[in-house]
């Protein structure tokens, strides 16, 4: 990828999991496009559970092949109410196969999922690379100039800002952005332990929070520890020998012995949502676009359905010869993805909100609401391919 060209159809701005994707998609699809983002190497620890379509998008990138071999199948989920509360919610277990599936998705370690898609984004001769970072983003009619931390210029028709919580296109662009802060943290890390998974993954619902198990290769787990934030510390603060003891007393030892690897993470959990998801000649993508909490494995799915999206139509209009940072390509991408992002952000504040609850009868509602879905089986089949995807959503392919 040699920097031929300061003229491009698209920039995409930021280089993680979802702006890599965005840019592998509209490069693929024949769109000129530009990538400003660092090579850095990704030493994260973390996962990412991919649901729904994200592997099929991955799959139709050639980016899914490279990283299958280290991925876990997710062939099932258990959801314990773990709160000792009066008013407790039956065991509920989602399983594949009674949709007709046989996985609902994969685990796969973030590091080596960005290491396949770098791989891929360095095959494509549509796609430019700046190793560097935007220092400034400045919209105009016809187009948008972006000039490099190195002093490079550029400009694109269109902008795809993934760039992260603090995104300096979506400023650019005159978004505003409504923030709110959870009285809650999420601690992740992973596990090896005695006993095998069996590919199921098992969240126990706390008073302060979820703590899910979800399945790596082999006799490995990861672990996503939503607790208040003093209580996220204690265990952050904690030895191996001490978190080991104390996740497998959270996990009531389904999984036998467990061993904390190398590599832990804390960040306090909040709820972003922008006023628009395109203005301007930018077009939001990943967390510029919503950050939500790390409950029902949402947010990097919902990021690899912003860059469907946006590829979708960004080849709409360049086969149609229209311009791809129209006001028009940018509403009919903000309608795309505002009933996803919105239904999926309020669902996960609702059910957050409802397990945190002090308030009786706000636990009676949500126990008698999971008593439901466990014993009604099409309500549970409806919520198990509602969880994956939306069911409205057109389904997007990748030329």
């Amino acid at each position: 990828m040699n920097e031929t060209s300061a003229t491009y159809d698209v920039a995409v701005v930021g280089g993680g999991p979802a702006g890599l994707g965005a840019a592998i998609a509209l490069a693929q699809l024949g769109a000129k496009t530009a990538l400003i983002a660092r090579r850095a190497p990704y030493a994260d620890n973390r996962t990412t559970a991919l649901l729904g379509g994200s592997v099929d998008f991955l799959g139709a990138l050639d980016v899914w092949p490279r990283c299958k071999d280290n991925a876990a199948a997710l062939q099932a989920m258990r959801l314990v109410d773990d709160t000792g509360r009066l008013i407790r919610a039956p065991e509920v277990r989602f399983s594949a196969g009674e949709i007709g599936l046989e996985e609902f998705g994969y685990n796969i370690e973030n590091r080596l999922l960005m290491a396949a898609l770098e791989e891929r984004a360095a095959e494509l001769a549509a796609l430019t690379r700046f190793d560097d970072e935007a220092d400034a983003v400045s919209p105009a009619d016809a187009e948008v100039a972006i000039r490099t931390g190195q002093g490079k210029s550029l400009s694109a028709r269109l902008v795809a800002g993934a760039d992260g919580r603090q995104s300096l296109c979506r400023e650019a662009a005159g978004i505003a952005v409504t923030r709110r802060q959870l009285n809650q943290a999420a601690l992740t890390f992973n596990v090896s332990h005695s006993r095998p998974h069996r590919n199921i993954s098992t969240e126990f619902h706390t008073p302060q929070g979820p703590c899910v198990f979800v399945p790596l290769p082999g006799d490995r787990s990861s672990i996503v520890w939503v607790s208040a934030p003093k209580e996220a510390e204690r265990l952050m603060a904690l030895s191996d020998d001490e978190l080991s003891e104390a996740a497998e007393a959270q996990s009531h030892s389904i999984l036998g012995r467990l061993r904390v690897e190398p590599g832990r993470h804390l960040f306090p959990l909040a709820i972003e949502r922008p006023g628009q998801f395109a203005n301007a000649r930018v077009a939001l993508v990943g967390e510029a676009a919503h950050v939500i909490p790390p409950i029902g494995a949402q947010g990097l799915n919902m990021g690899l359905r912003d860059a469907a999206d946006l590829a979708d139509l960004v080849r709409e209009a360049i086969v149609s010869g229209d311009d791809p940072g129209s006001p028009e390509v940018l509403k009919r991408y903000d309608s795309a993805r505002r009933a996803d992002v919105l239904s999926r952000t309020f669902a996960i504040d609702i059910a957050n909100r409802s397990l945190l609850s002090d308030f009786v009868p706000m636990q009676s509602l949500r126990a008698a609401g999971l008593h439901l879905i466990g014993s009604f089986g099409p309500l549970r089949r409806m919520a198990m391919r509602e969880g994956l995807a939306p069911s409205w959503r057109p389904t997007r392919k990748i030329v």
